[in-house]
Order: structure tokens, then C-alpha cells, then sequence
């Protein structure tokens, strides 16, 4: 059983009722304490009526859209409790209290890079994950295929895409890879805004639990040592090449 899969992003959606998204600045977030006040910007912020996204040069990355707000950051070498978004998204919603919260979603992507061995040059999703057939054969290239699944979970729905990958390296050299990505759609009951704000909470506050489930699902269900052997991506690759989507 092979265990090398990682997850090496995490990304925090609250949907919301609307709100006006140019309230998300630079100044804003750090003079409310949503964010520490020594975090520098990795660029500058962009504002348009539609859109709003600030960028750090810790990776972290805060973008509000007319109806959701979301809250990215690379975690692939860090422990849990250097992962910071969490927080930042919690302390968001304590302090932006003005606009109804609608319900919020996990998103978790990781990547498997692997070496090609018994399968030569078919791809994953292909080879591994779909019944072989006629269909394969058409056109003039090998055919790429991507899959979406959703799973019912007790707290949460799971939709898992799973897409091959090329992974760019600065020596422009690259390696087939595939790509998980996650999104653990919680289900917001609570209408009554502080009861609905405690609901959000408590499933920011459970996001390693999500990593956990997407990790055992994938490592367990999808990555089959005798077939490939897979490696944890590294941060040697600036670039991902998606396939099919």
C-alpha cells in the first residue's frame, strides 16, 4: 500500500448571500487584525467591482467575489499548526458580520508524480480507472481522460476530481503526474446568523479532518504501488501543466 501522497494545498470558500468585494484591502485586513501586521505583500492588491485578491509573500492568498470569500495557502511542508488560513478565516467572519453567510466548502488539492513502469506511456485515469474499450482508440493522439466522483460522507459531501498532470521543473525537464483535487462541500443549516457563524466555525476548525479522509481515500483507494511508484511532489516543480480538465 502506498502511503507518498500529500496534500499540498488548502483552500478555505465561505459563500455569501452578496457582499460588495472591494471591502477586501490590504489596510483592511491588517488594521482589523485579520491578519498579522508584519505580513508583507507579495504584489499589489487588485480591486474591481466584481473581485478583490490580496497576496503575501508567505503564499497565503485572500480573494472576495460577490458571493463567496476564500482563503488559500500551500501547506505541502508545513506541520498543522503552522498552517495559518484557518484562523484567518475564522477572525474574517468575526469581523465581517454585515453579510449573511451562506455555507462553506474544504478544497484540498495534492499531486502524485510517478515514474511509468509495467503501463509505459497509457495514461492513469485511462489504464487505471476505466474500463478499456473501443473508445480509446480515436483520433490522432492517445486519449486523456479526467473523472469526477462524489462521495456521501456523514458530515459533508465530497466531490474528487482526479486529472493527469505534467510537472515542470526549472530545467524545463517535466514528469507525469496526477493530480487529486477535493472539495468537501459542508451544508450550512442554521439560519440565524450567529448560530450559522458558529456552524462555519466549527467546520474551519475541523480541516484536518478533511485532509485526513482526502489522504486515506487516496492513498487507500487510487494509488496502487504495484503499478506505479509514486513520489510526493516537491517544491523543485514551479510549474503544473494540467492535461484534461
Amino acid at each position: 500500500m502506498n502511503q507518498n501522497f500529500e496534500v499540498q494545498e488548502l483552500l478555505i470558500a465561505i459563500a455569501v448571500r452578496q457582499q460588495n468585494p472591494s471591502i477586501l484591502t490590504a489596510d483592511f485586513l491588517k488594521y482589523t487584525g485579520i491578519v498579522p501586521s508584519d505580513w508583507e505583500l507579495a504584489r499589489p492588491p487588485v480591486i474591481t467591482n466584481t473581485a478583490a485578491q490580496v497576496v503575501y509573500q508567505n503564499g497565503v492568498s485572500i480573494i472576495a467575489e460577490v458571493n463567496r470569500v476564500i482563503f488559500a495557502e500551500a501547506i505541502a511542508a508545513k506541520a498543522a499548526s503552522e498552517v495559518q488560513i484557518p484562523a484567518i478565516a475564522r477572525q474574517y467572519i468575526q469581523t465581517v458580520k454585515q453579510v449573511s453567510y451562506q455555507g462553506v466548502g474544504i478544497n484540498l488539492r495534492g499531486l502524485a508524480p510517478y515514474e511509468q513502469k509495467s503501463l509505459g506511456a497509457r495514461k492513469y485515469t485511462v489504464s487505471k480507472l476505466l474500463q478499456p474499450g473501443a473508445w480509446q482508440d480515436f483520433g490522432s493522439a492517445p486519449v486523456e481522460a479526467s473523472m469526477r466522483l462524489v462521495y456521501t460522507l456523514d458530515e459533508a459531501q465530497l466531490y474528487l476530481e482526479i486529472n493527469e498532470a505534467q510537472l515542470q521543473y526549472p530545467d524545463q525537464t517535466t514528469k507525469p503526474a496526477v493530480l487529486f483535487s477535493a472539495n468537501f462541500n459542508h451544508a450550512i443549516t442554521q439560519a440565524e446568523s450567529t448560530a450559522s457563524l458558529t456552524a462555519i466555525g466549527a467546520v474551519i476548525d475541523q480541516w484536518q479532518s478533511d485532509v485526513e479522509i482526502f489522504k486515506e481515500l487516496v492513498n487507500n483507494k487510487f494509488l496502487d504501488a504495484q503499478s506505479y511508484s509514486i513520489h510526493e511532489a516537491t517544491s523543485e516543480a514551479e510549474q503544473l501543466i494540467i492535461g484534461a480538465i
